[in-house]
């Protein structure tokens, strides 16, 4: 090697040292190196989860933060969201549930860090990812590509908001929480179907990050040639086989999926949390320094903020805390018991690689040590269908399918993922109010006022609404000669019409004439049905609703819903009558919402019906009424399942979009924890309504008068509607006889015991519950899960008579898991377990 290829080899080494120290220079107190991100001089293993700020109230974010602390999370992770906080050019709003600074506030408050996803691309099943569809109609756009006007506007808003952390003192190197902060989002799939104009965006995106100077990495999701100093990272199921593109920048996952979004029309999905730790645990074990749960806590797509389209106002995703901020158990304490062993690792895992050697055909074991000593082993079985029986250093562990034993001393076992010691609780919908008083208004469809226009042919909605209201009215005048065949007793001509989307209606002369609705999968439609069409000028009014906005894809400057045509008539004496270039005349939204009937003063605008003649199933019809807010804290929902679609209002304020009518598809069965996850595996609600609760936070009520306004669109029973507040119906304990605990090691580690203790079954009922029945008790081999265990071929007969002695009347209790207790051991040399369930009340 001659002299100028040294010097060439040796420039590139420095780079490489300064881009690795990139963060560590004496201004910064956040950097990174392969082991993981260090703060302040501390190398972490990070424990974060998603919590979106404007899927909850400002009253719930307290409770929500210090839940995740307690659930031994280390950050809290959240998008901005641009069209919340610049809803029109120039314009910010950063108030209510957009009060950004508030909450990062109150996480430093809780004591944990922030990831600051500013994107400001989001996606998120979000309406329009997370854009202002202002954007949109910005001359010469082009989105998420290297384009002027688009990279003018993102950085404006990207420098907008590093600017207010900024001046908050909010980054980490300011004494603030910000440790970490993302540029784009999921960028890299749409670089490669780009080409060169993506790849010239990225290395645009990831200087303009850095040159804003928070002091803190930058990282991008799913973007593998992600430009230094920036981290690329990971996002999905299960990311162990991940591996950043430079060795000194740490592996890191963005994204772990707890569960997947709801979609009217489909089957709720879930995922085990046997599953979802066992993700975690092998990430870890291969080298993993940070993970984030997406999502935490999901929450509610409150308002019109849902994308998809068709995309629930449940952003629930079976996270942790669910979407009324309850704990979703057994998977928090799961959860919560795999970080406090992933913490116990903490000094052997940031110390080096792990050394990896086989224990059989499909067992491994990962063994981390320290200079100063300290030893972490996982021992993976990845057989989906065995236990296996592994030898490791002189001792012998008995690993359940699918699952990490974590032996943070390389000796004994604090925890296994398939192993879940957390008690379980089954959560039921208690009705508070069963009956409303409701009045009644229904509007004309297409009613005329200085809010119409007409032009020839069909207008694209999304141009047309500005994206203001779902609803767009098509009216045209169809002229019907009086020798037309089938006004003598032949078929009725068929109306034709296309439309990008997302659901219709078809009235003529005044009265419906059906609907047709698309799906997330193929929002598109057609509508093709016969028509009762009369002599001389018939009005046919075409209803086009849109049911969010698509979130993720390509060009968004492109997109559009609404009907594109062609509209036709066949069946005439001419055969085929094309509709579309014909003068339309044009209506943005509902008669309603220009009267504001959901708010407090519009309600008294018009005159509503009320008693017996209350409008029952028919469409386009507003109903209001009043209540006053039920005692308690426990979160309230509303019962909307004899609805169909529509919109919901308390005090002013939007719950969201209801889909009741629109019945869930898909293949309900028992579930495995063990084998790969994808959101298709795990499926509930089948045959029902994908949602039939919709969330009404407390802090939207008043003492008393407060203003319920449904609009339903198709036609429902409004009677049979009713409030409703969440609470624990039953709790359930599961737990071997010999099941690892964190309690043992660490009193066999101190020295207080010589050999394992028998654990414990807990159950605890709500605050203010008291444990009112014991509705199954078996110890031997039950099988099931909690509301469905039955007996197995082993049962101890007086199973029962502890847990009625103990905790009948009790909020809590608990009950080892000893044979002596349960009337002696009824199947000696078989590992037995426990299992209960216990009725709160």
């Amino acid at each position: 090697m001659g002299f100028i290829n040294k010097v060439q080899m040796w420039n590139v080494v420095a780079v490489v040292l300064l881009l690795a120290s990139w963060f560590s220079c004496g201004f910064a107190s956040v950097s990174y190196d392969s082991k993981s991100i260090t703060v302040n001089g501390q190398r972490k293993i990070l424990i974060s989860g998603s919590i979106h700020y404007p899927r909850s109230t400002p009253e719930m974010w307290p409770d929500l933060i210090q839940k995740a602390k307690e659930g031994g999370l280390d950050v809290i992770q959240t998008y901005v969201f641009w069209n919340g906080h610049e809803p029109e050019p120039g314009k910010y709003y950063f108030e209510g549930r957009y009060d950004l600074v508030k909450f990062v506030k109150l996480v430093k408050e809780a004591g944990l860090y922030v990831h600051l996803r500013i994107g400001p691309y989001a996606c998120a099943e979000w309406n329009f990812g997370g854009f202002p569809v202002w954007l949109k109609y910005v001359r010469g756009i082009s989105f998420r590509t290297d384009n002027g006007p688009f990279k003018a506007a993102m950085q404006k808003f990207t420098t907008k908001i590093v600017n207010m952390m900024k001046a908050e003192r909010l980054y980490e190197t300011q004494g603030g929480p910000i440790i970490l902060s993302q540029i784009e989002n999921e960028y890299g799939p749409m670089e490669y179907e780009l080409g060169a104009p993506g790849r010239a965006y990225t290395e645009w995106a990831a200087k303009m990050a850095v040159d804003l100077g928070t002091g803190v990495p930058w990282v991008m999701c799913k973007q593998d040639d992600a430009p230094d100093p920036v981290i690329n990272t990971c996002n999905g199921f299960y990311c162990d086989y991940f591996s950043p593109n430079k060795a000194y920048k740490p592996k890191m996952w963005t994204e772990a999926w707890t569960g997947w979004f709801t979609e009217f029309g489909g089957a709720v999905p879930y995922r085990p949390a046997e599953d979802l730790a066992f993700s975690v645990a092998k990430f870890i074990q291969k080298g993993g320094s940070f993970i984030n749960y997406y999502m935490y806590h999901g929450g509610t797509n409150f308002g019109r903020t849902a994308g998809g389209p068709f995309i629930a106002t449940s952003y629930d995703y079976d996270a942790p805390l669910d979407e009324f901020g309850l704990l979703r158990q057994p998977k928090w304490g799961h959860l919560k018991d795999l970080h406090r062993a992933i913490k116990l690792c903490e000094p052997a895992l940031v110390s080096g690689n792990p050394t990896v050697t086989p224990l059989g055909n499909y067992q491994e074991a990962h063994v981390f040590k320290s200079k100063s000593g300290a030893c972490a082993a996982f021992l993976a079985n990845y057989n989906q269908h065995s236990f296996a029986k592994v030898s490791f250093g002189n001792m012998h562990y008995n690993l359940p399918p699918w699952s990490i034993s974590i032996l943070p001393d390389c000796k004994n076992t604090v925890y296994n993922t398939a192993r879940v010691g957390s008690p379980s609780a089954q959560m039921k919908m208690t009705p508070v109010i069963n009956r409303f008083s409701w009045k009644s208004y229904n509007e004309e469809p297409a009613s005329y006022n200085d809010k119409t226009w007409t032009s020839t042919g069909l207008l694209e909605q999304i141009n047309t609404t500005r994206d203001m209201t779902d609803y767009l009215w098509y009216t045209t005048d169809v002229k019907i000669d009086s020798y037309e065949g089938f006004l003598k007793g032949g078929k009725w001509p068929v109306l034709n019409v296309f439309s990008a989307g997302h659901a219709l209606h078809v009235f003529v002369n005044g009265q419906l004439s059906g609907t047709v609705y698309g799906s997330l999968e193929n929002p598109k439609l057609t509508f093709s049905q016969g028509v009762n069409l009369r002599a001389g000028i018939n009005k046919i009014s075409l209803l086009s609703i849109a049911v969010g906005l698509p979130n993720v894809g390509p060009h968004f400057e492109t997109w559009n819903a609404g009907i594109l045509g062609p509209v036709s008539l066949s069946g005439l004496n001419e055969g085929r009558r094309d509709l579309t270039w014909q003068k339309w005349t044009y209506k943005i939204g509902l008669e309603g919402e220009d009267l504001s009937l959901h708010s407090l003063s519009g309600s008294s605008s018009v005159e509503w019906v009320e008693g017996a003649f209350v409008a029952q199933k028919q469409p386009l019809t507003w109903y209001k009424t009043t209540f006053n807010a039920p005692p308690g804290n426990e979160p309230l929902a509303l019962d909307m399942n004899t609805m169909s679609k529509g919109q919901v209002w308390i005090n002013g304020q939007n719950i969201g979009r209801y889909m009741t009518a629109y019945k869930a598809s898909g293949s309900c069965g028992a579930c495995n924890y063990a084998g790969w996850f994808d959101e298709k595996k795990c499926l509930s609600n089948c045959g029902e309504a994908s949602q039939r609760w919709y969330h009404v936070p407390r802090s939207w009520l008043y003492p008393t008068g407060n203003l319920l306004v449904v609009l339903e669109e198709w036609g429902g029973e409004p009677r049979g509607i009713s409030l409703v507040k969440r609470e624990i119906s039953s709790v359930c304990a599961d737990i071997f006889e010999w099941q690892p605990t964190l309690v043992n090691w660490q009193l066999q580690t101190s020295g207080k015991v010589n050999k394992p203790l028998r654990p414990k079954a807990h159950v605890q009922c709500a605050r203010g519950q008291k444990i009112s029945s014991i509705k199954f008790a078996s110890f031997g081999t039950p099988e099931g899960t909690c509301g469905n265990f039955r007996e197995g071929s082993c049962h101890a007969h007086h199973s029962y008579d502890a847990f009625e002695r103990y905790c009948i009347g009790q909020e809590a209790c608990s009950v080892t898991v000893a044979p002596e207790l349960f009337g002696g051991d009824p199947c000696p040399n078989v590992m037995k377990k426990l299992s209960v369930e216990a009725i709160c009340s």
